[in-house]
């Protein structure tokens, strides 16, 4: 290991990070991460690599091995596609925040467990789809939200150059996830059916170059066109709806998105063009790479702060990958992405394909668990169950009757949900006012109970073990092994881990000890904060 940096060392505020991999694309990542303040470490095993390193960020220390990596740091992984899943659950496993470049895995089981691993263990989990930081993919996906397309018809985009060949993974696993994740971002779920089709020119078992269509059960249409075989580069999307259309060109030197207001118009039963002039679209400046490093710092410290690419939406991109890696090696046959484990699923219910439920699972009479919903193992989802495809569910969790769990609900692993209990993803909602974009994440800590009838108001953290008493309206974070009460939710008292009430006052006194008359757990009040043992 190297001697302890000697450079600008990071702001109390930013989270010290390691980057796991410096070659082409790291050290982007890594320039970004220094004058972001933020660049703690290094680890690389190319020896030319690590020199390139010391010559540009000295005084950066180049750890030696894995384990030499400090257990604070957060770790940014920009390795070979082949060993993300690998170090990935590697530093989850050391309770270490991850970013992961694309793709999250290469296999859908080993993503899953991922995102399993991560809501147990209350990490971030944040996979590097790196369009969704581009200002102008951000200005297009607010005029689809907005309706300014109209109802969206087809979408197509094409990811095209000379170079650069690999073996670990083909054109469509290389170049593709970009483009999976922003499609699924602007129609807003996961498709019913993918097929792919490709050639194999360099490699008789790496494809050079693919076609991918994707179907959604309301008619709308896209395909990705992919090759490292071509000569020239490009990269292009061409969004279609029923009221205008919308290129977004990322090597257009100038105006990168431009809107096209095209009509059709009906003579004598035939449909005629009618042509617009091109509208260019203002976009703000900005390097979507420096986006997406600050917002895995802010999620670092902000336990609400929930990333666009976190695991789950990385999970759902990957098994649209697997699906068409799948229809690839068939010849082009449609496929159905999905990533549904054996579990226990009621006919009346409806669990969607793409959605994750793991095994041993337990889905009673009309629950509906929406596609790319993650739902660990040993659940139980009560009746009339709701689960949207942005929820997170960790092992062993219980989830009693008429409950609905939306996007940005993280529930980790043994959280009791009473009956009836409430969710919101809105602070101030209105019917005639979309604000998709101000959803609040909600975090619900290992063991904690809300009890029946109970609302928790988004963009609050309930800590581990907490009790929420039954009724009770939670506007404010919940402390770990608090026992809260009313409305608004105060706290009246504290909670073993076992869920009985300790003989310990609502505001402790230094040192206070309380003991569990069910398990006999000693409990100390230490620091502001119950601590097990004496």
């Amino acid at each position: 290991m190297s001697t302890p940096m000697t450079g600008d060392a990071p702001s109390s505020s930013t989270p010290p990070v390691t980057l796991v991999g410096c070659g082409r694309w790291g050290r982007n990542i890594a320039r970004n991460l220094h004058e972001l303040g933020a660049l703690a470490g290094v680890y690389e095993v190319d020896p030319h690599a690590r020199e390139a390193v010391r010559e540009s960020w000295p005084g950066v220390p180049l750890w030696g091995a894995l384990d030499d990596i400090p257990t604070d740091h957060a770790v940014a992984i920009a390795a070979p596609a082949a060993d993300h899943a690998r170090l990935a659950r590697h530093f989850l496993e050391r309770d270490q925040h991850v970013f992961v470049e694309k793709p999250l895995a290469l296999d859908v089981r080993e993503g899953q467990a991922l995102v399993e691993l991560a809501a147990r263990r209350g990490r971030t989990l944040m996979v590097g789809h790196l369009l969704h930081y581009h200002p102008a993919v951000e200005v297009l996906a607010k005029l689809v939200r907005d309706g300014a397309l109209g109802r969206l018809r087809y979408l197509y985009s094409n990811r095209l150059n000379l170079g650069r060949f690999r073996r670990e993974e083909n054109s469509l696993w290389s170049f593709a996830p970009h483009d999976v994740a922003v499609l699924l971002r602007l129609v807003g779920r996961s498709p019913e059916r993918v097929a792919a089709t490709g050639g194999y020119f360099l490699h008789p078992k790496v494809a050079d170059t693919t076609v991918t269509t994707l179907g959604w059960a309301d008619g709308v249409q896209a395909h990705i066109y992919v090759s490292w075989l071509h000569p020239f580069k490009e990269q292009r999307l061409v969004v279609v709806g029923q009221d205008a259309m919308a290129v977004f060109d990322d090597r257009a030197p100038d105006h990168k998105l431009v809107l096209y207001r095209h009509g059709v118009e009906w003579i004598d039963g035939r449909p005629q063009p009618v042509k617009a002039e091109a509208e260019p679209v203002a976009i703000p400046p900005a390097e979507p790479l420096r986006k997406e490093m600050q917002v895995f710092l802010d999620a670092c410290t902000d336990p609400n702060a929930a990333p666009l690419s976190d695991g789950a939406e990385g999970l759902r991109v990957l098994t649209v990958l697997d699906a068409a890696e799948r229809s690839l090696r068939q010849g082009g046959v449609p496929v159905t992405p999905t990533v549904q484990l054996a579990a226990q699923v009621h006919p009346s219910a409806s669990v969607d394909a793409g959605a994750v439920v793991g095994e041993g699972t337990r889905v009673w009479h009309h629950v509906h668990v929406m596609r790319g919903a993650v739902v660990g193992r040993d659940c139980v989802l009560g009746q009339n169950v709701f689960v949207q495809s942005g929820a997170v569910l960790g092992d062993r969790v219980r989830v009693q009757n008429n409950v609905s769990i939306y996007d940005g609900v993280v529930l980790a692993d043994d959280v009791f949900c009473g009956p009836s209990c409430v969710f919101t993803n809105v602070t101030r909602p209105r019917a005639h006012v979309s604000r998709k974009d101000a959803f609040a994440p909600t975090r619900v800590g290992k063991g904690a109970t809300i009890g029946a009838n109970a609302t928790v108001v988004c963009g609050h953290s309930i800590g581990a073990h907490a009790f929420v008493a039954a009724g009770a309206v939670v506007s404010r974070d919940v402390p770990p092994h608090a026992l809260v009460v009313g409305v608004p939710a105060r706290v009246s008292g504290w909670v073993c881990s076992c869920g009985e009430r300790l003989a310990l006052p609502a505001a402790p006194a230094a040192a206070s000890t309380a003991t569990c008359h069910r398990c006999e757990q000693r409990w100390t009040w230490t620091d502001g904060a119950l601590v097990e043992g004496s």
